[in-house]
């Protein structure tokens, strides 16, 4: 027996590995880094192992409940789970790589059957494609159902090829077929919240949740530096709707734009939404000290971000947001100070350390913020 494993698990290693090669080279939007490997991972041995453990279990409940046809029960296992898991986590075409290898190897622990790899991998495909915009746990339900539907109709399709009609065994199919897209959701909703918690991981549903001006965050903000509040407002409207007509998306960019200032409220009256008909305090300040004061709110809402787990991707965005923007006002009124016989300014002092935004969603949030803040300067008088 241990003969046979070995060469097989050898074989299965070297199938994923060329797999694994052929889709980082040729699908743009497979691109998994070592979190997300250990994530693929764990997933796949988890849905094997409960595979696995439900063939051992079925006989059992076979003998509770003869008038059931013990073939039936396999036809309830949530293989779809997995690819609906992957695409709210990572993304389709991951989902759809994990789905390739998923539904073939848990048709090897049932003894190779080809209709097992094919049922899998629709109910796959079908559920990681209805989970797609998933920002409410109730469309997870929704998900599961229509799992539950692409079941049903493979498995009548596989009766029909076969011209096997044998009532009550078919009803019983079609039922656990049905309930195998039922069993899938509720996997994906007792697991999610678990894997966000343990990998750190920004969904949907977790930015929704981000999104509750209950948030710590907004509510200080709110408080201590109401007018960077509306710009954030006002850039997230802008953001969300620019995300929509180029494909990103929108709910990242509305919640990111809602903590990318965040940073502010560590010197809210530094910064001119704040000031209201204060005087300006960086009139008192040289123009690298009032750069470097600008800078640091980056830094800052980093640090913040980090400390309330906002997650990695809005984390990137604060960081983001400014690119390698120069600070122009003040850099022009530091050359305009400058005295060339004691030292020159340097452009890197006035410039935010970056980096350049590197996603969609991080790009239409710095182009959003520099508008708004454009915007405000050509309405004052």
């Amino acid at each position: 027996c241990e003969r046979r494993l070995l060469p097989r698990g050898a074989r299965v290693f070297v199938l994923l590995a060329i797999l694994f090669e052929f889709a980082t080279a040729n699908i743009r939007k497979f691109s998994p880094d070592d979190k997300d490997l250990v994530f693929l991972t764990l997933l796949l041995v988890a849905l094997l192992s409960v595979t696995k453990v439900s063939l051992v279990v079925f006989p059992f409940i076979g003998q509770a409940l003869p008038e059931i046809p013990p073939s039936a029960y396999v036809y309830g296992i949530g293989i779809a789970a997995g690819a609906m898991l992957v695409r709210i986590i990572i993304n389709s075409e991951t989902a759809l790589v994990f789905s390739v290898v998923a539904s073939p190897l848990a048709s090897w622990l049932l003894d190779n059957t080809y209709f097992f790899s094919v049922y899998f991998f629709i109910g796959s495909v079908v559920g990681a494609h209805s989970v797609a915009y998933c920002e409410d746990r109730s469309i997870l339900l929704k998900a599961g159902a229509k799992v539950g539907l692409a079941n049903v109709l493979a498995i009548l399709c596989q009766n029909l090829i076969g011209h096997r009609w044998i009532f009550p065994e078919v009803g019983f199919d079609l039922l656990f077929g049905f309930l195998g897209g039922v069993v899938a959701a509720g996997f994906v909703l007792g697991t999610l919240p678990l894997a966000e918690w343990i990998f750190g991981y920004t969904t949907n549903i977790k930015l929704l949740e981000m999104a509750n001006l209950n948030h710590p965050l907004l509510k200080r903000m709110i408080l201590e530096a109401p007018g960077t509040y509306h710009h954030s407002v006002i850039v997230s409207t802008m953001a969300e709707a620019a995300a929509r007509s180029v494909n990103a998306n929108p709910l990242l960019a509305r919640v990111s734009a809602y903590y990318h200032d965040i940073g502010k409220t560590n010197k809210p009256l530094y910064f001119v939404e704040n000031q209201g008909s204060e005087e300006n305090k960086h009139e008192k300040l040289a123009p690298s000290m009032s750069s470097l004061i600008l800078i640091s709110h980056v830094k800052d809402g980093l640090e913040l971000a980090r400390e309330h787990k906002l997650g990695e991707k809005i984390s990137s965005i604060i960081q983001q947001h400014h690119g390698t923007g120069l600070i122009s006002f003040f850099y022009q009124k530091a050359k305009d100070q400058e005295n060339p016989e004691m030292q020159q300014v340097d452009e890197k002092d006035y410039r935010y350390h970056g980096p350049k935004p590197q996603t969609k969603e991080a790009g239409l949030v710095l182009l959003a913020d520099a508008v708004e803040a454009a915007s405000r300067t050509l309405l004052q008088p």
